[in-house]
């Protein structure tokens, strides 16, 4: 594995972060497959899919994206142009709600819903004939593929073979503090500020559903967790929520190859010492942490082709890379 130097100028974990969400890339893709995949009866979930020529041979990668994010997040669309180049299937997953996807059911997302997941791969192993399966996220997706994994455990479909996540919420209790710490409040407050923006939306398409005065007063993602998305999608309260949907429970369980990367300048995603000694004790799982590389960013220095003009296949984005490079040889 490659070790990660940051991009000149942009060293720290807050510059990391921000550069990471303002930085325009230019992604180019083939145009996907849109398939609509139900997850559970009334509910479905949007997923692009991007197929190679015999798509029943090779690798097939689902990529889990994080909270408020798309199937069209920077970090989905640069994996899956470099696992395009490197032979692979890819399916974009948009989350319940996300990708435009609103109108589709009067229900929330949260950070647990595996069996979401778990209903597109098995559509895709039924529908596609896929002969070899894995599994990506970041942050909320990344403890989403997580919990996945230790889920299925040992028995787990013989068609899956690896999960890799970057700067996976595994302690969702504990970042969610780290979140409303003065330092984070930016990250905190945007959040805030979208989520509180799909609550309205979605009262808008279903209002015998939801109640928008449940959000009054809400100052940090814990209280919004708490009448919100504890609220609504069946948890007892926000302790209920954290610890139900995190994948800290199941973690111990993974039975395949599991790689997971995280920085340890991240700003609001921590990772305890408990759950630590977890990834640690399982053989199956490969845990890296970087100095720097902030939120799902890792911007580093893009290495230069034989004719000096920057390489497609590393442009500097070192997450994106090591997670295809782990896949490659399944």
């Amino acid at each position: 594995m490659k070790a990660f130097t940051a991009r000149r100028w942009l060293r720290g974990g807050h510059v990391q972060t921000v550069a990471s969400f303002l930085m325009s890339r230019r992604l180019r893709l083939p145009p996907p497959e849109e398939r609509m995949i139900e997850v559970e009866p009334g509910v479905q979930v949007l997923c692009h899919c991007h197929w190679q020529a015999d798509r029943a041979q090779v690798l097939t990668i689902i990529i889990v994206h994080g909270l408020e994010g798309s199937s069209d997040s920077q970090y989905m669309l640069g994996v899956t142009g470099k696992a395009l180049a490197a032979g692979m299937n890819v399916i974009r997953y948009n989350q319940r709600n996300c990708g435009g996807t609103d109108a589709l059911a009067p229900v929330l997302y949260h950070s647990g819903p595996s069996k979401d997941v778990e209903a597109v791969a098995r559509e895709v192993v039924a529908r596609d004939g896929v002969s070899r399966l894995a599994l990506v996220g970041f942050s909320m997706g990344g403890n989403i593929v997580l919990k996945l994994a230790g889920e299925w455990g040992a028995q787990a479909p013989p068609q899956f073979r690896a999960v890799a996540a970057v700067c996976p919420a595994i302690d969702l209790a504990t970042s969610a503090d780290a979140l409303h710490e003065p330092a984070n409040r930016l990250y905190e407050q945007y959040f805030l500020w979208a989520l509180g923006r799909r609550m309205r939306q979605k009262a808008k398409l279903f209002p015998d559903n939801f109640d928008t005065g449940r959000l009054r007063g809400i100052r940090s993602l814990r209280e919004f967790d708490d009448k919100v998305t504890a609220y609504y999608c069946g948890f007892k309260d926000v302790a209920d929520y954290y610890d139900r949907a995190s994948a800290v429970h199941t973690i111990g369980q993974i039975a395949v190859p599991a790689l997971i990367l995280h920085a340890a300048n991240d700003p609001f995603v921590r990772i305890t010492a408990e759950t630590r000694r977890k990834i640690v004790s399982n053989p199956n799982i490969t845990f890296v942490e970087t100095e720097d590389g902030g939120h799902c960013a890792f911007i580093g220095r893009a290495a230069a082709s034989a004719n000096g003009k920057r390489s497609d296949s590393d442009d500097g984005y070192w997450a994106e890379l090591e997670v295809v490079n782990f896949l490659r040889r399944f």
